[in-house]
């Protein structure tokens, strides 16, 4: 860990042995759910400068990568209707769906990830993004909207994982 994230709202935070996370984290929560939860898992990486707003639910897998400069957030974090915004009441719990990173993903730099998202295991989301549906597993997505341009990208290799080949 660099430095210890800024937290802000009520919020359970999990985090599972060996994650890291790097300078300039932000996790933000209002209080939609009873209880707002962010997990890592094992060998989880957040890069600098990572913006996570939870109001239910948001969880990064195992070895899940998020570079820097991204934003995740499973809600608007304002109502739907103008009248309301104005007014400045939270979020309907309808329109608070939680977002999931799964494991071996790698979210690019500068990538927004949205609320509902699924981010298939394997996945790679291209720099600059903005994920609005979700992404199936072993996919390179890229985009504003992020649109899947490959599938069947960055599956596990086939080689042996150790001695010499025969």
């Amino acid at each position: 860990m660099d430095r210890l994230p800024f937290v802000s709202g009520p919020v359970e935070i999990r985090i599972e042995d060996h994650v890291r996370i790097g300078g300039n984290v932000s996790i933000l929560s209002a209080r939609v759910d009873d209880t707002p939860v962010f997990v890592m898992k094992e060998y989880a990486e957040i890069g600098w400068n990572v913006t996570i707003s939870v109001a239910k639910q948001v969880v990064i897998e195992e070895h899940a990568r998020v570079s820097y400069d991204c934003r995740i957030s499973d809600t608007d974090g304002h109502p739907r209707e103008s009248d309301l915004r104005a007014q400045n009441v939270p979020a309907h719990p309808r329109d608070v769906k939680p977002v999931r990173i799964c494991k071996n993903a790698w979210v690019g730099n500068g990538t927004h990830i949205m609320k509902g998202v699924t981010i298939g295991e394997g996945a790679v989301i291209g720099a600059n993004s903005v994920v609005i549906s979700d992404i199936p597993p072993f996919s390179l997505a890229l985009g504003n909207p992020a649109e899947v341009f490959l599938r069947n990208f960055g599956r596990p290799s086939r080689q042996p994982s150790s001695g010499p080949s025969l």
